[in-house]
């Protein structure tokens, strides 16, 4: 196993949790807003919106703008 991936590896938790973190407060940020939100039709297009900044950031890591982070 390669050292990034070994370090990477040890902080997945971390990395999960912060994901799970962001999405948990934008659904409560979205009932306090919206009382009378649909759930299910929230957490969708919180995920598209999660979805969207991924498939960007992967777009930019392939155009080579984290080369030298």
């Amino acid at each position: 196993m390669d050292t990034i991936r070994k370090e990477l590896l040890s902080r997945k938790g971390e990395i999960e949790l912060a994901i799970d973190l962001l999405f948990k407060i934008n659904m409560k940020i979205m009932d306090w807003d919206v009382p009378e939100a649909d759930d299910k039709e929230g957490a969708t297009i919180i995920l598209d919106m999660m979805q969207e900044k991924i498939d960007q950031i992967r777009a930019d890591v392939q155009a080579g703008k984290y080369d030298n982070y």
